[in-house]
């Protein structure tokens, strides 16, 4: 006993004048556990399915998120609740309006863009400029129809404003909020179903709004022809980026439910793009009366001959 006893002692003088040689040693506990890796998903997936909940993400990961993001939640009727709303910068902005405008296929907008920061500032002046650019540029065509015809006058129609304020900013809150209430009973229904926030839909159909800004300038032109490619473009883009979003949500669904979602999505945000055009741009030729001409009077000279 007294010789293993001095052996550990000596083991142990040798281990300290190691330790004092090189302080950054890294020195392993028989008593510790050994480190257990992770456990792995246990089943396959496809990998189109791995890719998109990957985009989704998980509950784990996004409380991840919030906890490393550290958001406090105030109550909603102080001015603190709502800042958060608008807490973002120029550069996020820019970036989710370029997400909006190039999607990339495969790639979740939410996911990239929206997750780790939803706002209300981008969808909020989008919807506001996009009022007015329609309302102005539904003006000037008019203008631009009717200009030449003798009886013309123009006067600028305000209520133009309201009108295109009513539907814009309708279609950006009301099918929203119809789209999340109709998640949330789908997830209660399917567990797989993957739910958003209301403001993370909000986000994403006012970015979405975004491409039809710069086409409601053009649709200034006077051709039919170039105002209908432009529209078909313009949806193309935008629902492109609703369908890429919402699909990977509802796919688990039943299958004709799923298409029935993602169709009435399609078909809402094409309605608003052609009623637009149809109301604030195509407008009918309007009837001119000939111009009457008024007689003047003529004196007639009558002469006599004797």
């Amino acid at each position: 006993i007294a010789s293993l006893v001095m052996y550990l002692f000596a083991e142990f003088d040798d281990a300290a004048n190691l330790l004092a040689a090189n302080p950054d040693a890294t020195t392993i506990s028989i008593d510790e556990p050994a480190e257990i890796p992770k456990n792995q998903h246990s089943r396959r997936q496809d990998p189109g399915r791995e890719e998109d909940d990957e985009l989704l993400g998980t509950d784990d990961s996004d409380k991840t998120e919030l906890l490393a993001g550290q958001k406090k939640s105030a109550p909603f009727w102080t001015f603190e609740y709502y800042q958060t709303f608008f807490d973002v910068d120029t550069y996020q902005v820019l970036d989710r309006i370029k997400g909006s405008v190039f999607p990339v296929p495969g790639k979740n907008f939410v996911r990239l863009y929206i997750r780790s920061n939803p706002d209300l500032y981008g969808p909020f002046w989008i919807c506001a400029t996009l009022v007015f650019t329609i309302a102005v540029s539904g003006n000037l065509s008019n203008f631009f129809i009717h200009l030449g015809k003798p009886t013309y006058h123009y006067v600028p129609e305000f209520r133009k404003v309201s009108i295109a304020a009513t539907t814009i900013y309708a279609y950006a809150w009301l099918v929203p909020l119809a789209l999340w209430g109709f998640l949330m009973w789908r997830n209660s229904k399917v567990m797989n179903i993957v739910s958003y926030s209301f403001l993370e839909i909000v986000c994403v159909y006012g970015y979405s709004l975004f491409i039809y800004i710069p086409t409601a300038i053009l649709w200034i032109i006077p051709q039919k022809v170039v105002r209908w490619v432009l529209v078909m473009f313009s949806l193309c883009l935008s629902g492109s980026v609703l369908v890429m979003t919402f699909w990977p949500a509802v796919r688990d669904d039943n299958r004709r439910i799923a298409l029935a979602t993602v169709g009435t999505i399609v078909l809402l945000h094409a309605l608003l793009a052609v009623g637009c055009l149809a109301y604030f741009f195509d407008a009918p030729e309007l009837d001119f009366p000939a111009p009457v001409i008024p007689a003047h009077n003529v004196s007639t000279v009558v002469t006599r001959s004797r």
